[in-house]
């Protein structure tokens, strides 16, 4: 692999040592590193399906909002195989900040979160362990697709 792109790559987090540090350090590592993959690509690639099941870049990140905003903030998704399509009107940039938005409000969530044992507020489950661990392996998965898919639409490589 060429020097330049091993110098785009950001190492893994050096997080506290407590567990809820550690958890949430790494996905929000995974969470930053999936939103740049989406950033910046060009129209109409990202929305262009690049693999026979038709995943597309853009709508990881409408998946992702969705897994978010089911995990931490309540809300009930009915069909889970929509939430990997963006609206023909969404752009990017429109996508990004929902994103965003998702995570900076299940941040302000787990903020109140001190055992890692403990459901998630207001919800008869799961643990906060759980669903931490959970999204890590949710984000990281989708970021290796995005990894691939952007890769294939212009090259770009590294987090």
């Amino acid at each position: 692999m060429p020097a330049a792109a091993r110098r785009k790559d950001t190492p893994p987090p050096r997080t506290g040592t407590d567990e809820l540090a550690v958890l949430r350090g790494f996905l929000d590592y995974l969470r930053t590193g999936v939103a740049a993959k989406v950033e910046g690509a060009p129209e109409p690639q990202v929305r262009a399906a690049a693999v026979p099941s038709g995943t597309n870049l853009l709508g990881l990140l409408v998946h992702l909002t969705a897994v978010e905003r089911s995990m931490f903030l309540g809300d009930e998704v009915t069909d889970w195989q929509a939430t990997f399509r963006a609206a023909p009107d969404d752009g990017v940039a429109e996508v990004l900040a929902r994103y965003r938005y998702a995570v900076a409000r299940a941040n302000e969530v787990l903020d109140g979160c001190t055992d890692p044992a403990a459901t998630l507020p207001g919800r008869p489950g799961p643990s906060v362990r759980w669903a931490l661990t959970h999204m890590i392996e949710e984000t990281g998965r989708h970021a290796g697709h995005a990894d691939i898919l952007r890769e294939l639409i212009d090259g770009a490589t590294g987090r």
